[in-house]
């Protein structure tokens, strides 16, 4: 039976897609072998954030400060104060 295992993870496992033999045994060590495998590996892609024309940024920036005045305007708006009824 292990030398089978053995044999399909060798077969199947490649550098693009390895396999990892984690023991599950212990749910903790199990968690943090996993972790620690998904860190690894993101921190091999080397991503990065993508790079915002001056152009875009500039029509982001006018578009927040619209949304943002009304915002403002409508909080401005309903804050009338409520009429006593008594």
């Amino acid at each position: 039976y292990m030398e089978a295992y053995e044999e399909t993870i060798e077969a199947t496992s490649t550098e693009y897609a390895p396999w990892y033999v984690i023991p599950a045994d212990n749910k903790w060590v199990t968690r943090a072998i996993v972790s620690r495998v998904i860190v690894k590996t993101i921190k091999s892609l080397n991503m990065q954030w993508p790079r915002v024309p001056d152009s875009d940024r500039q029509a982001l920036e006018k578009a927040r400060e619209q949304l943002l005045a009304e915002l403002t305007n409508s909080r401005q708006g309903s804050r009338t104060p409520k009429s006593d009824a008594t």
